[in-house]
Parts: structure tokens; sequence; C-alpha cells
């Protein structure tokens, strides 16, 4: 363990250091030498679209100092935590750049957290300045900072963004109030923590994952590669740039390959594709909501928005018939199935260059730049055969230093430095992996295990159905039976009696058969995008609190 700047404790040894330097795996480039890269050679070329508003590599990074002098004069040092909860608007790059200007700790937080997430993660972090609207949509953010500030000691500034409120300064002064040529600041340290981000918290408390500059560079570094990005390259980014992907791919990537981003600050399929067509939009990573819907209105416009190369998927489970028609109607578009979280972004990043394109659709992608284990979920014992199902571990450059309380540090890595994730999957020969689901998402019937994603994968072949979620619902008898929870297509129709006798065609056993269908307007998902499958289990375990599931239900 190692004492890092800001004040945690890190994971970080001096020999894993060597190790990944010497492997070529961490570089020390930081953001900032990325930014002042860009300015260099191609000051004036647009790094990022918001609504129309074009911001060039200059005129951000000369905004990024302006903020952190403004920042310094106002007592932060380096280690202090800044944060923001904002939607997907450019001053989150020119935030992201002061703190790696001042090597202060960029902390997001996902737009639709409340008085409660928001309180715990401020005083968990210790931050010290908050940027916020004064009011996005149906929020008032400087209300609900107004009702939990009292209790949040270490908070000295809430800065409002394209807003004015009486009591708080508006960004804009503090951009005025300081120059570039103010100070100049220590090089940030590459190794210290760089991002402070906090998991969704589907059980029990948010958990504070602690990234440095070498571990998300060591990402963004990898997904270059595989991807065979250039500086000729578009990123549309509709995934919250409060969540590690649109934390990467919009906020960092733009300064690492001195391409454009088009930002989205809340998702509409019409505009996507708008978007798409009218910047020349080459690549996107998002939640598979997205992509659903994506082919979809390409498919109703009769257009194939010929510029998008490559689009990667993940964030929630990606059926393969959700693949196979994004190829057919966007057949300039390579469409692959992605694999990370918070704590290790980018575990697999789709299909190798030279192997069959269908693997994007079956599996998860190519493990790359990590090592991963696959251990039995009860036992911890390595299950070295291909193909078979257990927990996986990861190891690697990208992984986490650890979280803010050392205590869950001690839960999360085994003995040997690897990762649990948590979730459960398989290996094949070639290192492509398959993600099975969660732990927890496994249904127990009569002691035999089923996999929800197979379930799910069963029922999303049904023209009917857009989205689908399968979770564990209580037996008297067998413990566990499976129940569905179905979002249909506009005009769709599925009854109970029609699910089953379509999952029985396509010979899935009969013991996996859901015993209870749910239709459902949308399903509850976190800020990225993933179903809150707890939630559903909840819902479903009160509906029959006390007694056993009827073996016929009827659909609702």
């Amino acid at each position: 363990m190692m004492k890092d700047v800001s004040g945690w404790a890190t994971r970080l040894e001096a020999e894993t250091t060597t190790q990944y330097v010497k492997g070529g795996q961490w570089t020390n480039v930081t953001l900032l030498h990325c930014a002042h890269r860009c300015v260099r050679e191609f000051p004036d070329r647009i790094a990022v679209i918001d609504n129309g508003v074009e911001s060039s590599f200059a005129q951000l990074l000369d905004r990024g100092y302006r903020l952190a002098n403004a920042m310094f004069d106002s007592g932060l040092k380096a280690g202090d935590v800044i944060s923001f909860q904002l939607p997907n608007w450019h001053e989150a790059l020119v935030i992201n750049l002061a703190a790696a200007i001042g090597g202060f700790v960029c902390n997001p937080i996902v737009p639709i957290y409340r008085d409660a997430e928001v309180k715990f993660i401020l005083r968990n972090s210790r931050t010290r300045i908050l940027f916020i609207p004064q009011r996005f949509r149906s929020i008032d953010y400087a209300a609900m900072i107004g009702r939990i500030k009292a209790d949040l000691p270490d908070l000295t500034n809430v800065i409002l963004l394209r807003s004015e409120g009486a009591g708080n300064d508006s960004f804009s002064s503090w951009l005025e109030r300081a120059d570039t040529s103010a100070r100049k600041f220590p090089p940030a340290d590459p190794n210290a923590v760089k991002l402070l981000l906090y998991t969704s918290g589907t059980t029990g408390e948010p958990k504070g994952v602690l990234h440095s500059h070498n571990t998300l560079r060591s990402d963004i570094d990898a997904s270059i590669a595989f991807w065979s990005l250039t500086a000729e390259d578009t990123v549309l980014m509709p995934s919250p740039v409060t969540h590690i992907t649109g934390y990467l791919y919009g906020l960092e990537m733009p300064f690492a390959l001195g391409a454009t981003a088009v930002l989205m600050e809340r998702w509409d399929v019409a505009e996507a594709v708008n978007l798409i067509d009218r910047h020349g939009v080459t690549y996107s990573v998002g939640a598979t909501p997205f992509l659903v819907e994506l082919v979809s209105e390409v498919e109703r416009r009769g257009t194939s928005s010929p510029s998008l190369r490559l689009y990667v998927s993940g964030g929630a489970p990606v059926p393969p018939e959700v693949v196979h028609r994004a190829r057919t109607f966007l057949p300039n578009c390579s469409t692959v199935r992605a694999y990370g979280c918070s704590e290790g972004p980018t575990i697999s990043l789709g299909v190798r260059k030279g192997d069959p394109l269908e693997l994007g659709a079956f599996t998860d992608g190519c493990v790359y730049n990590h090592e991963v284990r696959i251990v039995h979920e009860t036992t911890g014992a390595i299950l070295r055969e291909p193909g078979m199902v257990g927990e996986i571990l990861i190891r690697g450059p990208e992984v986490m230093l650890g979280y803010t309380n050392p205590e869950h540090d001690a839960n999360a890595f085994d003995e040997e430095g690897f990762f649990r994730t948590g979730d459960l999957g398989s290996l094949t020969q070639d290192g492509y992996i398959t993600i099975s689901g969660r732990k927890k998402d496994l249904i127990i019937r009569g002691g035999e295990n089923i996999s929800a994603k197979e379930v799910e994968d069963a029922l999303h072949v049904h023209p009917a159905v857009l989205e689908a979620s399968v979770v564990a619902m209580p037996h008297a008898r067998l413990g566990e039976t499976p129940c569905a929870f179905v979002v249909l297509r506009v005009g769709g129709q599925l009854s109970f009696d029609e699910m089953k006798a379509f999952l029985e065609k396509s010979m899935l056993a009969r013991q996996k058969i859901p015993e209870r269908l749910l239709i459902v307007d949308d399903m509850p998902r976190t800020s990225s995008g993933k179903v809150l499958k707890h939630v559903l289990r909840a819902q479903v375990a009160l509906d029959f609190a006390g007694t056993p599931p009827k073996q016929t239900p009827v659909a609702t």
C-alpha cells in the first residue's frame, strides 16, 4: 500500500510500476501532455461539439489554465477533490483539464443522483469545489445542494454553469478572474490518483474507485491500438461523461487522438442519426438501448449512416440478435460487444483483426491489455478448461488503484492481486470472453443453475420483443424459478402462452422457460444503462411474498 497525495491509501507498489513502465503499458503521459501536443500541432482544430457549440483545442487549454489558477487561488492544492454533476456539456472537458493541470482529483457525479447519493459522495470524497447547473430538466441542483451543504464541511465553493444564482459563483466569473500566466504548476505524478468514480451502487452504498493518470491512459492506448483509431475519427458520445465510458471517450480520447467528440446532453435517437450524418461520426461507444434504437431509426429512415464504421456496445447485456440487426442496417459499421467495469474499464474490446466477425455477436469480445482468470464461484479454484463458466477475475495496467475504503479492497482482490469482478463468464481458447451474468443473477431452480442471459438471448429473437430481463422468482418448492420482464416493440404483442411456445420451439430446456411474464414500459436502470435487476427481483418477490407463484400466470 502507498499513501497518495490525495490522502488515500492505494494498492500501488514499486514493483508494479516498474513492470508496467518497462512493458510500455504505462507511458507516464498525462492528459496535460496530450493537450499541449494538440495545441502545438493543430490549435484551431475542433475538439468538441456540444449542441452546435464548437470548441478548439487551444480554447479548451486556455480555459483549463484559467480555471486551474482560479481554483488554486481559492485554496486548493494538489490531491484535493473537485466534483461536477453535469450533463454532457463541453465545460466538463475544461474542468477535467484544470484538474490535470493543478494535480486535483476529478470526481464526476451522475446527474440523476439526488440528496442522499450526492451527500454521501461529497462527504466520502471530501470534495472542495462542486460544479453544477442551477437547474437541468426537472432537477433544481442548486436547491439540492442548499439542502445538504450544512453536512459537507469540506465543500468550500459551489459553482453554477450556464446560469447565475444568489450565494454561488458562476463558471464564467471563475474563468475571468484568473489568466493563463499567473503561475506554473508542478507536473502531476502520473501514478497519483486522477479520477475518483463511484460505482453505480446496485447493492449497498457506492464504492469510490481510484484511478491514476497511468491506469486511464493505458485504457486509452489499448482502445486506440485495437480499434485503429486516428485523428481523422469523430466519436459520438451519448453515454454520460460522469460514467467511465463517457469520461474516457468523451473527455480524454479527443486529446489523446487530436480528434473530435460530439456530445449529446440527452439521448434522442433521431438527433443521434442527424449528428452522425452531419459530422461524419465514425464510431461510438454506448449501452445496448442506444444501439437498439439507433438501428430501428436507421431502418425506419431507409438510410445507412455510411460514415459510421464502429459501434462498441456494452454496459448491459447485448443479445446476438441486436448485433445481427445492426450489421444488416448499418452495413459499413462493425458492431461488436465489449466488456468492462469502473474498476477495469475495457477488459475486452471486440473482434480481433482477422477473426470471424460473428464472434462479435456471440461473445463479449477479445480480452486485451488484461490478465483474466475464471474461477469457481464458491471455492475460488481456477477453471482452466476453455468454456467453463465461473467468476471473472482481472489483473492488469488498467485496473484501479483501489477503493476509497480499504476495507472494500480486502474482499475485492485475491492474494495474487486479481480483482473479483462479481461477473460470471467463460473464456475460449483464443481469449474471447462471454458474460453469463452477475453471480446474483444465477437462478437456482431446484439446485440447478440457470443463466438468466441464456433465456434473455432466446427472448430477444422474438420479433415482438425489444428488451428482456430475466430474474429469479421465489418458488415454494423449487426455491427459485425464472421470471421474464419484457419491453415490447411498438405495436408488438406477447402473451405468456405465446412466449412459452416460442421458447419451446427454440429448443430451450423447459426448466429454463420463465414461469411468469411481465410486460413493462421500460426497465429500471443505472445511469450507464445497466438494468437494475435487484429492483426487478424485489418487485417479483413482493408480488409473491408468502405464496407460491402460479404455474401458468397471465401476462400483465
